[in-house]
């Protein structure tokens, strides 16, 4: 026990640095590359991420663990909204850019409605998981193309609202860049790219090493597989989000925040369920509504829904809405435990 109390603390430890890397080396990429902080966050930064859920996922589906497979996900998706972005707003209110709000969430709710209907049957095949893995490839495009339109240090605006402004008003790419530039610059290409890669694999290997020390520490107290798969794995391999959000939270890289938390969420069911649907046809023991499943898809879907509500007037998700989001994941987490 003590032994996995240790590799606890380390793996806190390298998520931690690992984000503060990520963080740093993603903003400055952004701005060398002339793209947008926003879209670095949806795809560089969400990408290597959810590097976590990609691998639990895929080996579970090799070993034919199809509800750990599909409940990390799931979970990790609630975990992203109300746990992470809950927590990072109630340290500092989140304030997006405007696209994220008119285009990013709506289609990450499409993306969630899309897998509902898929598992409606209780089965997700090879042909639906090729389908949604290649929507993560056209997704990747979708953000690089939009990219080219939005440069830093263009006139275009990105309607970001300022908070002491009633209704908020526009700012240009030149006010993002200056955000960026709030965080030590790095000049070298090279630095950047390590930098981001260094705190890719240090969110990865400390999230892996918390994963395994929690679930030997939970299967110690007898916790059945599910509760542990959508709960201990699904916040496991949700730490390097929270901990990379935080951070940008904390260093005001707001679009980096949200735009990691929107990007990870689309990328988890593209690439993570379409690439475990290819290695093998998902099968939901017990029926997608008899196991209860179609309840954390509506909890996914529902907690995805709270943060674009509260968005639509000045694009922040204030300190209530942050506890608000609190409050959600509380409450499910509660019914984990009274129905687990």
């Amino acid at each position: 026990m003590t032994i996995h109390l240790i590799l606890l603390a380390g793996g806190f430890l390298l998520l931690y640095f690992g984000a503060e890397w990520l963080v740093k080396g993603s903003a400055n990429l952004a701005r060398s590359l002339g793209i947008t902080p926003v879209v670095i966050g949806l795809t560089v930064v969400a990408f290597g991420t959810s590097a976590p859920e990609f691998v639990v996922s895929v080996i579970s589906s090799i070993q034919d663990k199809s509800m750990i497979a599909v409940g990390n996900v799931v979970g990790s998706n609630i975990c992203n909204i109300a746990l992470v972005l809950g927590a990072a707003a109630v340290l500092m209110p989140i304030t997006a850019n405007r696209s994220v709000v008119r285009r990013d969430i709506p289609l990450m709710l499409a993306i969630s409605i899309y897998l509902l209907l898929l598992s409606l049957d209780s089965h997700i095949s090879r042909i639906e998981g090729i389908t949604l893995f290649t929507g993560v490839i056209l997704y990747t495009i979708f953000n690089y193309y939009i990219s080219l339109k939005e440069k830093p240090g263009s006139q275009t605006p990105y309607s970001q609202p300022n908070d002491n402004a009633a209704g908020g008003t526009p700012e240009t790419g030149k006010n993002i860049e200056a955000k960026v530039e709030e965080i030590e610059v790095i000049k070298s290409r090279p630095r950047q790219i390590l930098m981001v890669a260094a705190g890719i694999a240090g969110v990865v290997i400390g999230a892996d090493t918390m994963i395994d020390s929690a679930c030997v520490i939970m299967k110690q107290f007898g916790v059945s597989e599910k509760f542990i798969g959508l709960t201990v794995v699904a916040f496991g391999t949700s730490l390097p989000e929270l901990a990379t959000s935080v951070v940008a939270a904390m260093k005001k890289q707001m679009d980096i925040s949200i735009g990691n938390l929107v990007g990870s969420n689309v990328f988890n069911i593209l690439s993570v369920i379409g690439a475990a649907g290819i290695v093998r046809p998902i099968q939901v023991p017990g029926g997608f509504i008899e196991s209860g499943l179609i309840i954390d898809y509506g909890v996914m879907m529902g907690v995805c829904v709270l943060p674009w509500l509260m968005m639509r007037k000045d694009c922040t998700v204030k300190r209530w809405g942050g506890v608000l989001l609190l409050f959600c994941y509380a409450g499910y987490l509660a019914y984990l435990i009274a129905t687990g």
